[in-house]
């Protein structure tokens, strides 16, 4: 019995779409009513997506040439009810251009740990306390420093690449439940298409890591 006739949408990647007019461009063709009964290819891209936001919006509060309040305040700070951002268990405010300080007031039982976050945080930072006050001296910027936060910025990339791969990793487990369902024909249609995309977003936190790289070397 012949099946209705349903649209089939074209993937194209974000390579071939930067080739250019004239130039073949590498497609997957995909049914798309198909695909959607299977796996919400959008979601996946969403998904993608946000890693590539999390990775700009790390970049702009931790890895910056010069230090603020606001570089500290997503540190994760290991306690005793869990995992804490820095800012939920202290104050944390600018002395002086030359100094940040981080009131544990509140929870003095996270002092110690906060300390330790704040040392281990790869920004070059060498926490001194005073009861529950902890003083941050800001470092100089020194081609040190600076070749200290482009190995930061490449840590944060390579995790987010990490994350990236759990994405394509759920997407195609999912995909695996469907093969019982659909031909093997259009899961590795799917698959590759999921690939490309990952490749696209992939290709896409290199990119930022450059620029983040020059900003930083100047």
């Amino acid at each position: 019995m012949a099946s209705p006739a349903v649209p089939i949408r074209y993937f194209a990647t974000k390579k071939a779409k930067a080739k250019g007019k004239g130039q073949f461009q590498t497609r997957v063709n995909l049914n798309a009513a198909l695909v959607e009964d299977i796996i919400s290819l959008e979601e996946v891209d969403e998904e993608m997506k946000s890693v590539t936001e999390a990775l700009k919006d790390n970049f702009n509060k931790t890895v910056n040439i010069r230090t603020s309040p606001g570089s500290l305040d997503h540190i994760t700070v290991v306690t005793a009810d869990g995992k804490l951002a820095l800012n939920q268990i202290g104050q944390i405010s600018m002395k002086s251009p030359q100094l940040i300080l981080v009131n544990m007031a509140s929870f003095p039982e996270c002092t110690a740990a906060a300390i330790k976050a704040i040392r281990e945080s790869g920004m070059n930072l060498n926490p001194e306390v005073e009861g529950t006050l902890i003083q941050v001296p800001i470092p100089k910027v020194t081609r040190e420093h600076r070749e200290m936060l482009v190995k930061l910025a490449k840590q944060n990339t390579n995790k987010a690449k990490d994350s990236l791969r759990k994405v394509r990793t759920n997407a195609m487990n999912k995909l695996k439940k469907s093969k019982d369902k659909v031909s093997e024909d259009t899961i590795r249609l799917i698959e590759k298409q999921i690939s490309q995309m990952a490749d696209d977003t992939a290709a896409e936190l290199d990119r930022h890591l450059a620029a983040k790289t020059k900003e930083l070397l100047g």
